[in-house]
């Protein structure tokens, strides 16, 4: 379902190619844009504004590295899962309200229609034009919303579910970032740790050479005197 979630995010900003984006793009390391827009079969300054596009709301992410022998900069790109999660269902929460209002809507108000041009109106138009079709002269009819309300519940019922599967979705991926950052936090506390035992046990080791060379200054502690090496005789 992730992979279906990603597309349908990317798809929303940048169309069908927002399919074969995701196809590319991984969400874990970053992928050369030069080869993306290989894979793409398409230059790379259109890939470059698909991928812009995508950048603009956060959907994907980029590092860039530059080339010591040409001297320009090439980009790599990688997906953002949750943003891309969180605005796909800030997207399905839009359509539940716009659904919930036109169910209220159709629930509390009267329409009218001329069945023979297949056009609807409020009351308040219908009233202004006297119940009477413009076009037609046809007289027009209270519309039976009640099949139209059971539609929308229906479309309602399935985005809600549908929104509450990428909640799942979100909260799993929060939780992979959140023991991510926790392994993080104890490698770096680890290695402050070894930092300051490697600190510690270099001053005291400076702390204890000093102190012995002013005892030995002092001549609390006798110098040895420096042994010479014996020349070794050869038999004859």
């Amino acid at each position: 379902m992730l992979d279906k979630f990603l597309k349908d995010a990317m798809s929303v900003i940048i169309g069908k190619q927002g399919e074969d984006i995701v196809n590319l793009l991984d969400t874990k390391k970053y992928i050369n844009e030069f080869l993306i827009a290989k894979k793409l079969n398409i230059t790379i300054n259109q890939t470059r504004n698909l991928l812009y596009k995508l950048s603009d709301s956060g959907l994907v992410s980029s590092t860039r590295k530059k080339d010591k022998k040409k001297g320009w900069y090439t980009y790599f790109w990688k997906i953002e899962v949750l943003k891309s999660l969180q605005f796909y269902r800030d997207i399905l929460s839009k359509k539940i309200e716009q659904l919930q209002n036109f169910i209220k809507s159709r629930e509390t108000k009267q329409f009218y229609a001329c069945e023979r041009c297949n056009v609807e109106y409020t009351e308040e138009n219908a009233l202004a034009r006297n119940f009477i079709c413009e076009e037609c002269g046809s007289v027009f009819t209270l519309k039976d919303n009640r099949k139209f309300i059971e539609n929308l519940k229906k479309d309602l019922d399935k985005v809600d579910k549908l929104a509450k599967t990428v909640d799942e979705e979100i909260q799993e991926e929060k939780n992979k970032i959140g023991k991510k950052r926790e392994k993080e936090n104890k490698k770096e506390e680890k290695e402050k740790k070894e930092a300051r035992r490697v600190k510690l046990e270099a001053k005291r080791r400076k702390v204890k050479r000093e102190k012995r060379k002013e005892e030995k200054a002092k001549g609390i502690i006798p110098i040895k005197p420096k042994k010479i090496a014996k020349k070794s005789s050869k038999k004859r």
